[in-house]
């Protein structure tokens, strides 16, 4: 197993805020697997309501704490909103904790 070496331990306070507000944001199993699905691509609100079984009001309000957050963005296409993960580190996070807790 690789071994991951920690920050210094000088970093600065916002540092390690902004490491705490990034977890916080994802403390959900719903946001959770939004992060999931979304690591393979852009989808729209009715498919992650399909692969995640929940309703689409409670996919909504957990996608607008994942933009609050700058997880995810959002682009209107046509009709319907689409949205994808800001960039692939959090989905890294996501799917390596995903991974660990199936150990």
């Amino acid at each position: 197993m690789a071994m991951i070496s920690p920050p210094p331990a000088d970093e600065p306070l916002q540092t390690l805020q902004a490491a705490s507000d990034l977890l916080r944001a994802l403390a959900s199993p719903v946001r959770l697997g939004i992060v999931r699905e979304l690591a393979d691509g852009g989808k729209y609100v009715h498919e992650l309501v399909t692969a995640l079984g929940v309703s689409q009001p409670l996919v909504s309000q957990h996608l607008r704490v994942l933009r609050t957050s700058r997880i995810v963005t959002a682009r209107r296409e046509a009709r319907e909103t689409r949205y994808r993960l800001t960039d692939d580190h959090v989905a890294h996070i996501v799917l390596d904790a995903i991974r660990h807790a199936q150990e």
